[in-house]
């Protein structure tokens, strides 16, 4: 048997390896460690009060309260659409993957965190659009193509929305002004 438990702001890669590591120093035996859950031996013999403690020294927390739960795997979907360059049309995606009416998952969405799926999923790809112009391997039109944007002027228009400035003025920028995953809203 195993244990499943769902953690909070565990959003990337080295989210992974940090919690992983942490359990291992802890001496849980680990089935897996994907993002936002854990899944441990039921044998695991562990104090959760020490791993609640080690988990939030990084930001993390066990969510036990089902609509959290659910909020987390929405936003670790959309996280893991971009990165995968899903071009799905939103509704669709999250109607197919929650089993569950869009409308449903977006009034509890907003009513949870304060902004609409639709935009946290925009405030992503900002995100991700300033990854790649940081990387500068790619430029403004290849960009929205990934990102499945209809021309680079939607994008740059959202862009100048989203952040204040141009696409241009911040490729320009010395100091990038960039939020980690788990702190977009």
């Amino acid at each position: 048997m195993k244990q499943t438990l769902n953690i909070k702001n565990m959003v990337c890669d080295r989210c992974k390896s940090t919690v992983l590591r942490e359990l291992e120093a802890l001496g849980c035996d680990i089935i897996s460690v994907e993002l936002g859950q854990i899944i441990l031996d039921e044998n695991t013999d562990i104090r959760y009060s020490k791993l609640e403690e080690v988990l939030k020294k990084h930001g993390f927390e066990i969510i036990k309260d089902e609509t959290e739960i659910l909020i987390e795997e929405i936003k670790i979907a959309l996280i893991k659409k971009i990165e995968n360059q899903d071009y799905a049309n939103l509704s669709s995606f999250l109607t197919k993957r929650f089993n569950k009416s869009y409308s449903a998952l977006s009034k509890l969405f907003s009513k949870t965190e304060g902004v609409t799926i639709e935009k946290y999923e925009i405030n992503l790809k900002i995100e991700k659009v300033k990854e790649m112009i940081q990387l500068r391997q790619l430029n403004f039109s290849e960009i929205a193509y990934s990102l499945n944007y209809n021309n680079s002027s939607h994008l740059a228009r959202q862009f100048k929305n989203v952040t204040g400035m141009s696409m241009t003025t911040f490729k320009n920028l010395q100091k990038w002004n960039r939020k980690s995953i788990d702190q977009i809203v």
